[in-house]
């Protein structure tokens, strides 16, 4: 049963699970490495999970919550690590320049993490409220205050 449940769980929800990661980790391939975990963590704790209904926003959740730690992560190498002179931008540079194209895009890496994070979970996660809730571990009211406040900063920098 837990083989069959996680098989249809990765099948029907994993692009859709990389896609949620990737918008938080704003990257692909360390989005694809975060799924993973998550699916091999799931599959490996299954039998604390309680409710089997409760399944895929337990996923959601992991996935988010493994995603702030790679964040978390990246904010502590990037303040350790030797920065490249003014006048040598890094091959990094180059290509987060060429993947970072789209104004929209840009605009909400811009946001706070916890308005990014909603506006990703509601408007490309296709998740309700009450979903966001539940896997951000917040209140409701806070997922529309995280929205709206997101949502007035967008349209402000993008009306620019």
């Amino acid at each position: 049963m837990r083989n069959e449940i996680s098989e249809t769980l990765y099948s029907n929800h994993y692009r859709s699970l990389v896609r949620l990661a990737g918008l938080v980790v704003r990257d692909e391939p360390t989005a694809e490495e975060v799924v993973q975990e998550c699916f091999i963590a799931f599959h490996d704790g299954w039998h604390r999970l309680r409710d089997e209904t409760k399944a895929l926003a337990y996923l959601r959740q992991a996935v988010v919550n493994r995603s702030r730690s790679v964040l978390r992560h990246r904010g502590v190498v990037e303040r350790i690590a030797p920065q490249p002179g003014a006048d040598m931008p890094s091959a990094e540079h180059d290509a987060i320049t060429r993947l970072e194209h789209g104004e929209v895009v840009t605009a909400l890496r811009s946001l706070p993490d916890r308005q990014r994070q909603v506006l990703v979970l509601r408007y490309y996660g296709d998740l309700t409220e009450t979903q966001i809730a539940e896997t951000m571990g917040i209140s409701k009211g806070a997922v529309k205050s995280h929205t709206s406040r997101g949502m007035t900063t967008l349209r402000s920098v993008l009306e620019v």
